[in-house]
């Protein structure tokens, strides 16, 4: 059992604020890798992340997480924002709710074959960044659209 599961025990499906990360996943044919959601924001595509456990950096965390639900592992994590604040508040399906507080990370230094996991993603896959989905998760849409502007200063 992880944190938040033992969290829970003790505090109920009352609002907490909890910490993760996401990563922006860049190919060598300059397309962005998105995972549709089957947990929270189900039917959604967004980025490859998820909440910290004890004891991790936030670079692990986006680490272990890309590799959790894509089986691709990531090299350098290069930072794009922290994405906090009212807005952030998510309500999962069992009457859980949380402030998500987001450290974004995006890396074009990755290996591996995509294995997707099947308990947190309906599908995996890379689009080209002038043709993303309409039907993204909103604070990771704004995510990337941070990411472009600087993507296209490097």
């Amino acid at each position: 059992m992880g944190y938040i599961e033992e969290l829970r025990k003790i505090v109920g499906h009352r609002p907490l604020i909890l910490v993760g990360a996401v990563v922006v996943i860049i190919d060598e044919k300059k397309r962005i890798l998105l995972e549709k959601r089957k947990t929270t924001s189900y039917g959604k595509w967004g980025l490859p992340g998820g909440l910290m456990e004890l004891g991790e950096s936030t670079e692990d965390t986006a680490r272990r997480e890309v590799l959790e639900e894509t089986g691709l592992t990531v090299g350098k994590l290069n930072f794009i924002q922290v994405d906090s604040g009212r807005d952030r508040l998510v309500k999962v399906p069992n009457g859980d709710e949380f402030y998500a507080v987001t450290i974004a990370y995006y890396s074009d230094e990755i290996s591996g074959e995509i294995a997707m996991d099947e308990t947190e993603s309906l599908d995996v896959k890379f689009f080209p960044i002038n043709k993303l989905p309409s039907n993204i998760v909103e604070s990771h849409g704004e995510i990337m659209q941070k990411f472009l502007k600087i993507y296209d200063n490097i």
